[in-house]
């Protein structure tokens, strides 16, 4: 009787163990958009679309922004502001943002991005 408590035991924890580990699986699934801001002049840093720059994007959510720039950025929306160092990433979902750099020059491009 107690091998099959122990069995049974057993059983369940590796079958709670593989649910969790699905679910985080489809966690990370879920970003299937990645916009990267990089460095590129005149205007300091832009958006890269499929080898192309552009100051403004447009994307269904969520969007995970990656900085390839040459300094941290700063992410305004109407909630707040939000950095991402140089190298990081930042997950964004529904709404409307301003991408700049940290300490930028007044004739730098202020970035506006779209999350549907």
């Amino acid at each position: 009787m107690k091998i099959f408590a122990i069995s049974l035991l057993a059983a369940c924890g590796l079958a709670l163990g593989t649910s969790q580990a699905l679910a985080a699986t489809h966690h990370h699934a879920a970003f299937k958009t990645t916009l990267v801001v990089a460095m590129h002049d005149p205007g300091c840093h832009w958006f890269s679309v499929h080898g192309a720059f552009t100051r403004t994007a447009s994307v269904g959510g969520p969007v995970r922004v990656e900085n390839r720039d040459e300094a941290t950025l700063k992410v305004a929306s109407r909630h707040g502001m939000q950095i991402i160092p140089v190298g990081k990433s930042l997950v964004l979902t529904h709404g409307n943002y301003v991408v700049m750099m940290k300490g930028q020059a007044v004739d730098d491009n202020y970035l506006k991005l779209t999350v549907r």
